[in-house]
């Protein structure tokens, strides 16, 4: 039976970007369903979610809703074990949760400063300290991941996992501003644009339009890398 998966505008919102990610890339079945966070149909689309007031949320095939991404990964982790979420040595699966809930509830300077959009790419955005603090404590997190666990693979901790999942909005970020970041890291964040499940996520927001279109920041733009 498949889980009910309630998301907001691909375009724009990283959370729910990271929800989607966890059944995507981990293969459990999923239906989904759109919240209209830009529509202002938001309360009445999450309201028989309550008390879920924010995306994504979940429905579980037995019918209790979880709500907040740290949460669903918990979840979903715990009832799909043989998923692979989580790494599956011990000290790299310990790390990648530290990793998990440090970007859940800090990096408050990148969020706020460069809020995720995937429309094109900004030139000339001014990294205030903050965000730059925040990219190399980032930074620091990714090179100790790959240097301890992930030299077998691409990814945080070489397979792909749920600190990926929480961490793609952050690649995203440093594509679409333009932020300045170490060839390591780059290489990293190239990873995520290219990945299929990133691309069609990607791809399926920017079929709908949007005037205004939010966060604009009057800057000149580029394209969104191939």
């Amino acid at each position: 039976m498949a889980y009910d998966l309630f998301i907001g505008d691909k375009s724009f919102s990283s959370w729910s970007l990271r929800g989607w990610l966890m059944f995507e890339k981990f293969a459990i079945p999923y239906n989904e369903h759109m919240i209209g966070l830009y529509s202002g149909t938001m309360e009445a689309d999450i309201e028989p979610l309550f008390p879920a007031r924010l995306v994504p949320a979940m429905r579980t095939p037995d019918g209790i809703v979880v709500g907040d991404t740290l949460a669903m990964a918990e979840t979903l982790a715990e009832r799909h074990p043989e998923a692979g979420l989580w790494p599956v040595d011990p000290a790299a699966r310990a790390f990648a949760r530290w990793m998990v809930a440090e970007m859940h509830s800090g990096y408050g300077a990148l969020r706020g400063g460069c809020p995720m959009q995937l429309i094109s790419v900004f030139h000339g955005f001014e990294v205030s300290e903050a965000v730059a603090a925040d990219l190399k404590r980032i930074e620091t997190m990714w090179a100790l991941a790959r240097e301890r666990h992930g030299a077998d693979g691409p990814w945080l901790f070489g397979e792909y996992s749920l600190a990926d999942v929480f961490f793609a909005p952050v690649a995203a970020r440093i594509t679409g501003y333009g932020l300045p970041v170490s060839d390591a890291a780059a290489t990293y964040v190239a990873a995520h644009i290219a990945d299929p499940a990133f691309k069609a996520w990607r791809a399926a927001g920017l079929a709908k339009t949007y005037d205004p279109m939010p966060y604009d920041l009057g800057l000149e733009t580029a394209a969104w890398p191939a």
